[in-house]
C-alpha cells in the first residue's frame, strides 16, 4: 500500500511537472516581453533603431491583413520541405552506397570531408550565377547542405554496426538486401537521426539566407527588406516567426521521428525524457 501510494505521488508529481512545463515557459516569455517594453522609455530611441512590443505587433497585424505574411510562411515551408526531402533521400542512398563498399568509400572521404566543409553560404552566390534568382538556387542550396550531414552520418553509422551481426546475419543466409534493411539500417538508425537533425537545423538558416540572396518571397526576404526600407518592426516580426517556425518544424516531425524509432528501440534519450 505505502508503495501504491509512493508510486502515486511520484506519477503525480512528474504530471504535474509535465502540467507547469508549457505555463513557465508562457511565463518566461511575457516577462521577456514586459521587460522589452519597459525599456524602451528607458532607451529613448526612435522606433526605427529600437521598437517596442506594440510597434513589432501592429507590424505583425499589418502583415496578416495585406496577406503577406501568410504568403510568405507557405513558401518558405514549402521550400524548405522539398530541399529536406530531397537531401535526406540522396544522402542516406549515398551513405549506405559509399559505407558498403570500401574502395568507394576510401576513393571518395577526402572529396566528402572537404565538400562538408563548405558552407551553404559560400555556394549560394555561385547558384546564382549558375542557376539564377528563385525557386532552382534555394532548392539546390538546402538540399546541398542536407545531403552533406545525412552522407556523413550514415557513413560513420554503416562502419560503426558491429561485424559479429553482419556475420550473424550472413550465416543464417540473409541476402544482401534483408542484410541492409534487417541489420545495417536500424544499427546506423541514431547516427543518421542524429544527421537529420544536424541537416535540419542547417538547412533551416540556410533557407533564411537563401531567400534574402536569391528571393522575391518567404520569411528570410521578409527580414532583408524590412531591414532594407527602414521597417524594423517587420524585421522583427521576420524574426519572430522565423524562431517560432523552427519549433513547429521540431515538434511537428523531429522529435515524433525520434519517439518513432531511435527511442523506441532504446538507442536515444531526448533532453526532453530526462527531464
Amino acid at each position: 500500500m505505502e508503495g501504491a501510494l509512493t508510486v502515486a505521488r511520484t506519477g503525480g508529481g512528474a504530471l504535474s511537472g509535465l502540467r507547469w512545463r508549457p505555463l513557465k515557459g508562457t511565463l518566461g516569455l511575457l516577462l521577456f516581453f514586459a521587460a522589452w517594453q519597459a525599456s524602451v522609455p528607458v532607451v529613448g530611441l526612435e522606433p526605427y533603431f529600437y521598437p517596442a512590443p506594440t510597434d513589432v505587433w501592429r507590424a505583425f497585424l499589418d502583415l496578416v491583413e495585406k496577406g503577406i505574411l501568410p504568403v510568405y510562411l507557405i513558401d518558405s515551408v514549402g521550400r524548405y520541405a522539398s530541399g529536406v526531402t530531397i537531401g535526406v533521400a540522396l544522402g542516406i542512398a549515398a551513405g549506405l552506397a559509399i559505407g558498403l563498399n570500401r574502395t568507394l568509400d576510401r576513393a571518395l572521404s577526402p572529396t566528402i570531408n572537404f565538400l562538408f566543409a563548405i558552407v551553404e553560404v559560400a555556394w549560394i552566390p555561385i547558384f546564382v550565377i549558375w542557376f539564377g534568382y528563385g525557386f532552382k538556387t534555394i532548392l539546390i542550396a538546402l538540399t546541398y547542405v542536407v545531403f552533406f550531414p545525412l552522407l556523413y552520418n550514415t557513413l560513420v553509422g554503416v562502419r560503426t554496426v558491429p561485424q559479429v551481426l553482419v556475420n550473424a546475419a550472413l550465416s543464417l543466409g540473409a541476402t544482401r538486401l534483408q542484410l541492409v534493411r534487417e541489420v545495417i539500417l536500424p544499427a546506423a538508425l541514431p547516427n543518421i537521426i542524429t544527421g537529420l537533425r544536424v541537416g535540419a537545423g542547417f538547412a533551416f538558416r540556410g533557407l533564411i539566407f537563401a531567400e534574402i540572396v536569391a528571393a522575391k518571397s518567404g520569411i528570410g526576404y521578409l527580414i532583408f527588406e524590412g531591414a532594407a526600407n527602414h521597417q524594423t518592426a517587420r524585421t522583427i516580426v521576420g524574426m519572430i516567426v522565423m524562431g517560432l517556425l523552427w519549433l513547429a518544424l521540431d515538434n511537428a516531425y523531429l522529435k515524433p521521428l525520434e519517439r518513432a524509432t531511435v527511442e523506441r528501440w532504446g538507442s536515444l534519450t531526448t533532453a526532453e525524457a530526462r527531464e
